[in-house]
């Protein structure tokens, strides 16, 4: 639920409680954060989870699920009164603890025990969850940490717009990143050079910035902006023109 949350209708402000606790120093090298929500609806309710390439380990119902990277947009339906402890792993540093590529699970979820054994915290809170990550830490993976490096340098930098540029960058090919990639992130880079320039889309639209979206399509690296308009709605399930309305 941590993932890029999209209200429908605003539903999720009116019943929904979220906070955001911060991972201990030990453990920042694999947690990006933590995400706690509660929910509380009369009638379900459809909710669109917009994806980043963060694999999650979620408790909730008594027991606990992972989640590879989703490649599209999801909805969740939410009834009654629930709520979920969720763990957001840093891109790339998910694959210490599966030991198996990540996009082994890309697109689906899987029961927790099936990585972490027996023994998931039966009333989680960021004590017990971190108690149990510790337990459970394994041992340092320098590929794991270039792989968390490499997505961090393309959020950070909106001129990455192209996987070879990247490579050359490097001082790899496109070969070696694309496999770097499925091992550790889950996820081709071009799909994470493209979900982080759109979400340069989203942070100037919510500035209330007059866009040209020929010209923000061709800086952002699109071929046009019907390939712009078409990656953003495959990604956030709605259309460029009317994010831009609710913004």
């Amino acid at each position: 639920m941590s993932r890029d949350v999209r209200e429908v209708g605003g539903a999720w402000r009116r019943f929904q409680r979220h906070s955001f606790p911060q991972p201990s120093p030990d453990l920042v090298g694999y947690v990006a954060r933590y995400w706690i929500v509660s929910w509380d609806y009369a009638e379900p309710y459809r909710q669109l989870i917009v994806p980043y390439p963060n694999v999650h380990l979620a408790f909730h119902d008594g027991g606990a699920t992972i989640s590879g990277v989703s490649s599209k947009h999801q909805f969740k339906v939410l009834a009654g009164r629930g709520g979920v402890f969720g763990v957001a792993f840093r891109p790339g540093c998910f694959r210490p603890f599966l030991r198996a590529p990540v996009s082994s699970i890309t697109d689906r979820s899987i029961d927790a025990r099936e990585v972490f054994g027996s023994g998931l915290p039966e009333s989680p809170d960021v004590q017990a969850v971190e108690r149990f990550l510790r337990e459970h830490a394994p041992e340092p993976d320098a590929k794991a940490e270039e792989a968390a490096r490499i997505v961090a340098m393309i959020a950070a930098n909106p001129q990455i717009t192209r996987v070879g540029a990247l490579a050359a960058e490097l001082g790899a090919n496109v070969r070696q990143l694309q496999r770097l990639f499925a091992e550790h992130v889950g996820i081709g880079p071009k799909w994470v050079i493209r979900r982080y320039r759109l979400h340069e889309v989203t942070e100037r639209m919510a500035a209330g910035a007059e866009l040209d979206w020929a010209a923000l399509a061709a800086e952002l690296g699109y071929a046009d902006q019907a390939h712009l308009a078409r990656d953003f709605k495959a990604l956030f399930g709605e259309s460029l023109t009317h994010y831009a309305e609710r913004c």
